[in-house]
């Protein structure tokens, strides 16, 4: 399975999976535009830094709800009718924010997008990959990767358009997620079959692999506090709605671009290794902010605490993997996730809150002190206990809320596997 592919066929891959790109694009350009927005938006209506986080942290608040719900919805309606409900759904809450100025309104619409977006996802996901050979999974995904990331990272650069209204932005949010559904229609062939995942315990994932989980959900806390937190810096020193938006997109570009040298270094030396560097340079740049000048490189700092903190889920993901059979894999995935989105849930609200509280100096503290943290916790377990035996390649996965595309390397792994067991029974 691991020789290269054939660059006709990964044409024809492409090609045939053209209507499931434009719907992960278009959903990903959607979101992107309306996570920065609803903070922006907020901030300008006078909701302060704690409210908009509340009202931001409803999306993660219901991710966890949607990752547990969504799959049982698709094996029961299928991918077509779930994909139809939950992109309907979710269009319409982006036209309850134009309609309402009201953040508790505001905060129930962000609970509703945040329990559709994993569903869609799921379903574009496991479609796509019931129509990718196995031998071409890694460079589709890598096209698929590229999407997630220039999607969010075009669709919060709309925002700032000059003289864009703000009608018109969240009507684009609007249109984007009902056209999604449209490429789905048209793309040849059935659906694959789907059976919702079986999940392990965080409890049984923890005994495991602590590091893993308490690494993930520090990500969480961190990447949500500063995607949450970054554009209200901007705004608090008096950027303009553009240079606010500016730096979510510099968020976004840099963490994903960070996941590959993370990856090359986890994989070739020690995982653990590698999350003490990220965390050493996060917290390098978190404490050299208390002494610089608020605006001075304010972006750039930013972009390298996102590259710090997004590629840490990757490598603790395969961190874990290294210590489960691959028939563990896929459940372990989904409880990776679901700690993924419980650091997000406390870092969307804690890191405006911090700074509501504590002013801008007070977030950069508290954004020193996870990473001080991180570094601790896993330089602790890295002296208590032996590296394990690396079992597989760190897989990037999206970031702030995006598809785990992870989920790809676990089936191919349990394909693997299978055939393993099955050659292994025929001798």
């Amino acid at each position: 399975m691991g020789g290269s592919c054939d660059p006709r066929g990964m044409r024809r891959a492409l090609i045939d999976n053209w209507a499931l790109f434009a719907g992960i694009l278009m959903l990903m350009v959607a979101n992107g535009l309306m996570m920065t927005l609803l903070t922006i938006r907020g901030s300008e209506l006078g909701f302060s830094s704690t409210v908009v986080g509340i009202m931001q942290a409803g999306y993660p608040a219901g991710a966890l709800i949607g990752t547990v719900i969504a799959p049982r919805m698709i094996e029961g309606s299928g991918h077509v009718r779930a994909f139809a409900a939950l992109a309907s759904l979710c269009s319409i809450s982006a036209i309850v924010h134009l309609l309402t100025e009201d953040p508790y309104t505001w905060t129930a619409m962000r609970v509703l997008a945040g329990f559709c977006f994993p569903g869609l996802y799921v379903i574009t996901e496991s479609w796509l990959n019931g129509q990718v050979e196995n031998h071409q999974r890694a460079q589709v995904l890598s096209v698929y990767f590229f999407a997630q990331f220039g999607g969010q990272a075009f669709g919060t650069s709309l925002i700032g358009l000059p003289g864009a209204p703000v009608m018109v932005l969240f009507g684009t949010v609007s249109i984007l997620i009902s056209l999604s559904i449209v490429p789905l229609l048209l793309t040849a062939g059935d659906p694959p079959e789907y059976e919702a995942p079986e999940r392990m315990p965080m409890r049984a994932l923890f005994r495991i692999s602590p590091i893993a989980v308490i690494g993930s959900v520090l990500s969480g806390v961190t990447m949500g506090a500063l995607f949450a937190s970054g554009p209200l810096y901007g705004l608090d020193i008096g950027m303009s709605r553009a240079q606010a938006a500016g730096i979510s997109v510099a968020l976004t570009l840099a963490g994903a671009v960070a996941q590959y040298p993370a990856a090359f270094v986890a994989d070739r030396f020690d995982r653990r290794g590698a999350l003490i560097g990220l965390a050493v340079i996060g917290a390098a740049v978190a404490f050299v902010s208390l002494f610089l000048a608020e605006e001075r490189a304010l972006t750039l700092r930013f972009a390298i605490m996102s590259a710090a903190c997004v590629p840490v889920y990757s490598v603790c993901l395969a961190h874990a993997n290294d210590q489960l059979r691959r028939s563990q894999v896929v459940a372990a995935g989904g409880a990776m996730a679901f700690s993924l989105n419980i650091g997000l849930f406390i870092g969307v609200f804690s890191g405006p809150t911090v700074m509501d509280l504590t002013g801008r100096t007070g977030l950069m503290i508290y954004l020193l002190s996870l990473f001080a943290i991180t570094l601790l916790v896993t330089a602790v377990r890295r002296v208590q206990r032996q590296v394990p035996e690396e079992t597989g390649k760190v897989v990037t996965v999206g970031n702030f809320g995006q598809p785990q595309t992870a989920y790809w390397s676990a089936e191919t792994m349990a394909v693997e596997d299978q055939a393993e067991t099955d050659e292994e029974s025929s001798q």
